[in-house]
Protein backbone atom coordinates (compact mmCIF):
# COMPACT_ATOMS: atom_id res chain seq x y z
CA UNK A 1 0.00 0.00 0.00
CA UNK A 2 1.40 3.40 -1.16
CA UNK A 3 2.01 5.46 1.88
CA UNK A 4 -0.08 8.12 0.74
CA UNK A 5 -3.16 6.11 1.09
CA UNK A 6 -2.63 4.99 4.86
CA UNK A 7 -4.26 8.41 6.06
CA UNK A 8 -7.17 7.80 4.05
CA UNK A 9 -7.48 4.09 4.54
CA UNK A 10 -7.51 4.90 8.65
CA UNK A 11 -10.02 7.64 8.42
CA UNK A 12 -12.23 5.26 6.43
CA UNK A 13 -11.58 2.26 8.42
CA UNK A 14 -12.73 4.83 11.88
CA UNK A 15 -15.67 5.91 9.99
CA UNK A 16 -16.62 2.45 9.45
CA UNK A 17 -16.24 1.54 13.16
CA UNK A 18 -18.40 4.51 13.60
CA UNK A 19 -20.96 3.20 11.67
CA UNK A 20 -20.81 -0.04 12.73
CA UNK A 21 -21.16 0.82 16.86
CA UNK A 22 -24.11 3.30 16.40
CA UNK A 23 -26.07 1.08 14.16
CA UNK A 24 -25.53 -1.64 16.77
CA UNK A 25 -26.80 0.57 19.63
CA UNK A 26 -30.22 1.67 18.02
CA UNK A 27 -30.63 -2.16 16.95
CA UNK A 28 -29.43 -4.04 19.90
CA UNK A 29 -32.69 -4.54 22.03
CA UNK A 30 -34.53 -4.92 18.58
CA UNK A 31 -32.08 -7.61 17.92
CA UNK A 32 -32.51 -9.35 21.15
CA UNK A 33 -36.04 -9.44 20.67
CA UNK A 34 -36.55 -10.23 17.12
CA UNK A 35 -34.26 -12.88 17.69
CA UNK A 36 -35.73 -14.49 21.17
CA UNK A 37 -39.38 -14.11 19.52
CA UNK A 38 -37.80 -16.24 16.73
CA UNK A 39 -37.48 -19.37 19.17
CA UNK A 40 -40.49 -18.93 20.68
CA UNK A 41 -42.08 -18.47 16.96
CA UNK A 42 -40.29 -21.44 15.90
CA UNK A 43 -41.60 -23.58 18.96
CA UNK A 44 -45.01 -22.46 19.08
CA UNK A 45 -47.13 -25.56 19.65
CA UNK A 46 -44.69 -26.79 22.14
CA UNK A 47 -44.89 -23.51 24.28
CA UNK A 48 -48.75 -23.42 26.39
CA UNK A 49 -50.78 -20.73 26.43
CA UNK A 50 -53.25 -19.86 28.47
CA UNK A 51 -56.25 -17.47 27.11
CA UNK A 52 -57.37 -14.83 29.47
CA UNK A 53 -61.24 -13.99 28.02
CA UNK A 54 -62.72 -10.75 29.81
CA UNK A 55 -66.54 -10.15 28.91
CA UNK A 56 -68.32 -6.29 29.30
CA UNK A 57 -71.69 -5.59 28.67
CA UNK A 58 -73.97 -2.26 28.40
CA UNK A 59 -77.59 -1.05 27.05
CA UNK A 60 -77.08 1.74 24.70
CA UNK A 61 -79.34 5.02 25.59
CA UNK A 62 -82.63 4.42 23.75
CA UNK A 63 -82.11 7.72 21.78
CA UNK A 64 -78.73 6.60 20.53
CA UNK A 65 -80.08 3.25 19.52
CA UNK A 66 -83.12 5.29 17.54
CA UNK A 67 -80.51 7.26 15.62
CA UNK A 68 -78.53 4.17 15.04
CA UNK A 69 -81.42 2.08 14.25
CA UNK A 70 -82.19 5.11 11.17
CA UNK A 71 -78.44 5.13 10.24
CA UNK A 72 -78.83 1.35 9.36
CA UNK A 73 -81.60 1.32 7.73
CA UNK A 74 -81.01 4.58 5.39
CA UNK A 75 -77.68 3.25 4.29
CA UNK A 76 -78.33 -0.22 4.16
CA UNK A 77 -76.31 -0.92 1.40
CA UNK A 78 -73.35 0.39 2.71
CA UNK A 79 -72.40 -2.10 5.08
CA UNK A 80 -69.04 -0.95 6.36
CA UNK A 81 -68.36 1.63 7.42
CA UNK A 82 -66.64 3.37 11.03
CA UNK A 83 -68.61 3.85 14.14
CA UNK A 84 -70.32 7.55 14.39
CA UNK A 85 -68.57 9.86 17.17
CA UNK A 86 -71.65 9.94 19.58
CA UNK A 87 -71.48 5.80 19.46
CA UNK A 88 -67.17 5.66 20.22
CA UNK A 89 -67.52 8.52 22.53
CA UNK A 90 -70.13 6.60 24.64
CA UNK A 91 -68.29 3.17 24.27
CA UNK A 92 -65.20 4.63 25.27
CA UNK A 93 -67.09 6.25 28.18
CA UNK A 94 -69.27 3.17 29.39
CA UNK A 95 -66.73 0.16 28.52
CA UNK A 96 -63.32 2.18 28.47
CA UNK A 97 -62.46 1.46 25.31
CA UNK A 98 -59.84 3.28 23.48
CA UNK A 99 -61.77 6.10 21.00
CA UNK A 100 -58.95 5.61 18.50
CA UNK A 101 -58.80 1.94 18.62
CA UNK A 102 -62.67 2.44 17.80
CA UNK A 103 -62.18 4.87 14.99
CA UNK A 104 -59.46 3.07 13.58
CA UNK A 105 -61.39 0.50 12.11
CA UNK A 106 -64.89 0.22 9.52
CA UNK A 107 -67.67 -2.26 11.30
CA UNK A 108 -69.62 -4.05 9.73
CA UNK A 109 -73.43 -2.22 9.87
CA UNK A 110 -77.24 -4.35 9.39
CA UNK A 111 -80.44 -3.42 10.42
CA UNK A 112 -80.63 -5.97 12.95
CA UNK A 113 -76.79 -5.41 14.51
CA UNK A 114 -73.26 -3.30 14.51
CA UNK A 115 -70.37 -5.28 14.75
CA UNK A 116 -66.67 -4.35 14.84
CA UNK A 117 -63.89 -6.26 14.89
CA UNK A 118 -60.96 -4.96 17.54
CA UNK A 119 -57.59 -6.86 16.39
CA UNK A 120 -54.63 -6.41 18.45
CA UNK A 121 -51.06 -8.07 19.06
CA UNK A 122 -51.48 -10.90 22.03
CA UNK A 123 -54.93 -11.35 21.55
CA UNK A 124 -58.27 -10.33 19.72
CA UNK A 125 -61.67 -8.64 20.57
CA UNK A 126 -64.90 -7.79 19.09
CA UNK A 127 -67.84 -5.79 19.25
CA UNK A 128 -71.48 -6.52 19.04
CA UNK A 129 -74.37 -4.12 19.17
CA UNK A 130 -77.53 -4.79 18.73
CA UNK A 131 -79.95 -2.29 17.41
CA UNK A 132 -83.29 -4.56 18.92
CA UNK A 133 -82.80 -3.87 22.29
CA UNK A 134 -79.95 -1.71 22.21
CA UNK A 135 -77.80 -4.39 24.05
CA UNK A 136 -73.67 -4.27 23.66
CA UNK A 137 -71.21 -7.36 24.41
CA UNK A 138 -67.59 -6.45 24.21
CA UNK A 139 -64.85 -9.23 24.24
CA UNK A 140 -61.29 -9.23 24.99
CA UNK A 141 -58.73 -12.18 24.53
CA UNK A 142 -55.48 -12.00 26.01
CA UNK A 143 -52.83 -14.72 25.09
CA UNK A 144 -50.29 -13.45 27.31
CA UNK A 145 -46.75 -11.91 26.65
CA UNK A 146 -44.98 -14.42 24.50
CA UNK A 147 -48.14 -14.33 21.64
CA UNK A 148 -47.73 -10.30 22.14
CA UNK A 149 -43.65 -11.10 21.57
CA UNK A 150 -44.84 -12.97 18.89
CA UNK A 151 -47.20 -10.92 16.94
CA UNK A 152 -44.65 -7.82 17.32
CA UNK A 153 -42.19 -10.04 15.54
CA UNK A 154 -44.41 -9.96 13.11
CA UNK A 155 -46.17 -6.84 13.06
CA UNK A 156 -49.30 -8.07 13.19
CA UNK A 157 -51.91 -5.76 14.09
CA UNK A 158 -49.42 -3.47 15.67
CA UNK A 159 -50.35 -0.67 13.68
CA UNK A 160 -48.23 2.40 11.38
CA UNK A 161 -46.38 3.31 14.39
CA UNK A 162 -44.66 0.38 15.08
CA UNK A 163 -44.32 -0.80 11.44
CA UNK A 164 -42.22 2.17 11.36
CA UNK A 165 -40.01 1.52 13.43
CA UNK A 166 -39.65 -2.08 12.02
CA UNK A 167 -38.67 -0.19 9.02
CA UNK A 168 -35.72 1.85 11.40
CA UNK A 169 -34.67 -1.28 12.99
CA UNK A 170 -34.23 -2.80 9.05
CA UNK A 171 -31.97 -0.13 7.89
CA UNK A 172 -29.64 -0.34 11.12
CA UNK A 173 -29.25 -3.69 10.83
CA UNK A 174 -28.56 -3.31 7.10
CA UNK A 175 -25.46 -0.81 8.05
CA UNK A 176 -24.83 -2.81 10.96
CA UNK A 177 -24.49 -6.13 8.73
CA UNK A 178 -22.58 -4.34 5.72
CA UNK A 179 -20.48 -1.81 8.02
CA UNK A 180 -19.18 -5.36 9.63
CA UNK A 181 -18.72 -7.23 6.64
CA UNK A 182 -16.49 -4.15 5.56
CA UNK A 183 -14.47 -4.28 8.89
CA UNK A 184 -13.70 -8.08 8.15
CA UNK A 185 -12.62 -7.49 5.05
CA UNK A 186 -10.03 -5.35 6.28
CA UNK A 187 -9.03 -8.16 8.71
CA UNK A 188 -8.92 -10.83 6.88
CA UNK A 189 -6.23 -10.43 5.53
CA UNK A 190 -3.83 -10.89 9.25
CA UNK A 191 -7.10 -13.47 10.30
CA UNK A 192 -7.43 -16.63 7.77
CA UNK A 193 -10.42 -17.92 9.19
CA UNK A 194 -12.47 -14.91 8.29
CA UNK A 195 -13.83 -15.72 4.95
CA UNK A 196 -14.18 -19.53 5.21
CA UNK A 197 -16.79 -18.55 8.33
CA UNK A 198 -18.64 -15.71 6.32
CA UNK A 199 -18.92 -18.36 3.55
CA UNK A 200 -20.31 -21.30 5.94
CA UNK A 201 -23.25 -18.50 7.11
CA UNK A 202 -23.80 -18.37 3.54
CA UNK A 203 -23.66 -22.06 2.54
CA UNK A 204 -24.97 -23.62 5.50
CA UNK A 205 -28.60 -22.53 5.61
CA UNK A 206 -28.22 -22.76 1.76
CA UNK A 207 -27.57 -26.48 2.14
CA UNK A 208 -30.37 -26.67 4.69
CA UNK A 209 -33.06 -25.53 2.39
CA UNK A 210 -31.75 -27.31 -0.58
CA UNK A 211 -31.75 -30.96 1.28
CA UNK A 212 -34.31 -31.00 3.70
CA UNK A 213 -36.97 -28.01 2.27
CA UNK A 214 -39.19 -29.35 -0.66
Amino acid sequence: MPPSSAPGRARWLRTLHQWHWISSAVCLIGMLLFALTGITLNHAADIPARADVQLRQARLPDDLRRTLSRAATQDEGDDSRPLPPALRDWLATQLQLSAEALSAQEADWSPQEIQLSLPRPGGDAWLRISLDDGAVVHERTDRGWIALLNDLHKGRHAGPVWRGFIDVFGVACLVFSVSGLLILQHHAGHRAGTWPLVGLGLVLPLLLVILFIH
